[in-house]
């Protein structure tokens, strides 16, 4: 992010109205690639083309905030790795990070990886080191750090279905692993933090805290949770829910999160509502049949008629219900932004 957009995201999340309304995004790798002109495996693989496919996104749209802006990821791969999942690799698919618990008593048998040395993160990180000049030669920062959360961690590691029965089958172990996924985000983030000054924000990206009743979420999320964000001492704090967030948006406040990214299927009044005005809101326009399937026409009407249904427009910028998903046009995300 520029220090322009940096300022701006720190007056929206005060709650000042900022005009024009602003506009963000989550971009990664199940977009940029391709549209940047390279395959997925590409865009891994080779820190320059990594490097191009986010300067040309900058370049082609200097009034979008993309958030978190330049993130060096591995896809889903990336946490799981260091616990020695064994990562799938196509050349023009998202990459999958098989399980590495077929049991849920191996649990105990699992031990707290080191981000600095396992699995994918320490190349993350190198990336991020290799390209920091450029970065800041086309005017940015590097701003965030970003991790999965630990219930999408632990989803994987044990695979989504057997995770979710093991929560009412087995619930301590389900807490055990949780402890640990956790233990592990919080060297990862810090990991990040001091590799990088000027990391001033965290993004956690957790759908699986969308797929559990109320109960279940105080036990299984929201603690945690709590102690990821209650760790950092950084200005914005953003999580990442496209699944059901009605939920999470109520522990919003207590959790310490300020930016929230969530379903298009709720409307931003309900979010608005649920957290009492007390967290800024990212989205909130259908990601995949209006962004990315819908013409022009569609997505600039669906942008102003978000922004006509909310009224107040504090502490919102107008993004995706989601990340940025596969397909979407040059014309389309100019549209957007006519839209707004």
């Amino acid at each position: 992010m520029t220090e322009q957009q940096w300022e701006t995201l720190l007056a929206v999340i005060r709650g000042e109205r900022v005009a024009p309304l602003p506009v963000g995004m989550i971009i990664d790798s199940p977009w940029l690639p391709n549209w940047a002109g390279m395959s997925i495996m590409d865009y891994f693989s080779s820190e320059p083309m990594w490097l191009e496919a986010n300067l040309k996104a900058i370049r082609q749209f200097p009034d979008i905030m993309f958030l978190p802006g330049f993130w060096s990821e591995f896809g889903m791969c990336t946490e799981p790795s260091a616990f020695g999942s064994r990562c799938r690799w196509s050349e023009n698919e998202f990459p999958w990070a098989d399980k590495v618990i077929t049991d849920i008593r191996q649990v105990a048998t699992l031990e707290k990886p080191d981000p600095a040395i396992h699995g994918l993160p320490p190349l993350v990180l190198k990336r991020l080191q290799h390209t920091q000049e450029a970065i800041r030669r086309a005017g940015h920062e590097i701003r965030f750090a970003v991790a999965r959360g630990p219930m999408n961690i632990a989803s994987f590691l044990m695979d989504s279905t057997e995770f979710m029965t093991a929560i009412m089958t087995d619930p301590d172990d389900v807490l055990a692993l949780l402890e640990l996924t956790t233990d592990f985000l919080i060297d990862w983030i810090g990991l990040q933090i001091d590799a990088f000054p000027s990391i001033d924000g965290l993004l956690v990206l957790d759908d699986l805290i969308g797929f559990i009743g109320e109960e279940d979420f105080k036990r299984f999320a929201l603690p945690y949770l709590k102690r990821i964000y209650g760790a950092f001492d950084v200005r914005v704090k953003f999580l990442h829910n496209d699944a059901a967030g009605l939920i999470t948006a109520k522990y919003l406040p207590e959790i310490g999160v300020n930016v929230f990214n969530f379903s298009h299927k709720h409307s931003l009044a309900e979010i608005r509502q649920l957290t009492n005005n007390q967290v800024t809101m990212f989205g909130n326009i259908p990601p995949r049949d209006i962004l990315a399937r819908g013409t022009p026409g569609q997505v600039r009407q669906s942008v102003r008629a978000t922004r006509a249904a909310v009224g107040d427009t504090s502490r919102l910028i107008l993004s995706a219900g989601g990340g940025m998903p596969s397909g979407v046009t040059i014309e389309n995300i100019q549209a957007f932004l006519d839209g707004r």
